[in-house]
């Protein structure tokens, strides 16, 4: 975390000053971030620079990307109680969210045994960096992080355009760049592989359909130099049908707006 973004964090938190920390005596002490369920651990390195960044020694046996269990301590942490009063919940919040997201990603990746899994940019704004970070931590793919990586044409591009004009008017610009179609039904997908798109994105879609058009994009010689991806309504409890379509990737936008925080306190020991 660069020393500019950890100021932003900390005056959001911080305010005009801690007036509840002024009432305790500035005395060393020493505590512990402990797990309150268990998880894929990410955040770590943003809480540690947190603390250091108020002159406080920490220690950790892990590292982000480690499983841990309810009950284990992640973080000791020593040093002047105010800077630890003052630097608790920034540490908890990144620890929390990022750990949430990691976890969430990890066990789609189980789910989905060799299709890459990755995430979109429906995402907190301000914070994609650490949540992109948080899914490469959890096993996926951070995908596209802005506008300006990679050509996604979606639905409305098309509606104001045309998809040939589109695809035709991206290449002239961009010509070192890939290019993403969305699709939602089986022709547009064949339409967009015969005009030379270099991955169809299978939105909304149903696993049936989606294996049906990866069938027909095959039976048209055009499966060995297109990617294939699915998205749109994929959680948990159906990524393993996705898996099963014969996509390449699987983006979700669920690992983002919808992983559950992990729950981490501080004791002062």
């Amino acid at each position: 975390m660069r020393k500019v973004e950890l100021k932003r964090f900390l005056e959001e938190d911080i305010g005009s000053g801690d007036i509840t920390g002024a009432a305790v005596p500035d005395v060393h002490v020493k505590a512990h971030i402990k797990a309150g369920e268990d998880g894929i651990l990410a955040g770590l390195e943003e809480a540690e620079q947190i603390f250091e960044h108020f002159g406080l020694d920490v220690q950790s046996k892990f590292r982000d990307g480690a499983e841990f269990k309810k009950g284990d301590v992640i973080l000791k942490v020593s040093g002047s109680a105010r800077s630890i009063l003052v630097g608790e919940r920034l540490a908890l919040n990144f620890l929390g969210r990022m750990s949430g997201i990691a976890t969430l990603t990890r066990s789609c990746v189980k789910r989905s045994k060799d299709v890459t899994v990755a995430g979109t940019r429906k995402t907190t704004p301000g914070f994609r960096k650490f949540e992109k970070k948080a899914i490469k931590i959890g096993g996926g793919h951070p995908h596209r992080f802005n506008l300006g990586e990679a050509v996604l044409i979606k639905d409305n591009h098309i509606k104001i355009v045309g998809l040939e004009a589109v695809i035709d008017k991206a290449r002239e610009l961009y010509p070192e760049k890939e290019i993403e179609v969305e699709v939602e039904n089986i022709n547009d997908a064949i339409k967009a592989a015969q005009l030379g798109a270099d991955t169809i994105m299978f939105d909304n879609m149903a696993p049936e359909d989606i294996m049906d058009a990866v069938k027909k994009i095959k039976e048209a010689g055009l499966r060995t130099r297109v990617k294939l991806e699915a998205s749109g309504g994929i959680n948990t409890e159906n990524i393993s049908e996705f898996a099963r379509t014969g996509v390449d990737i699987i983006s979700l936008g669920a690992l983002t707006h919808s992983a559950p925080w992990v729950s981490f306190s501080l004791d002062v020991r």
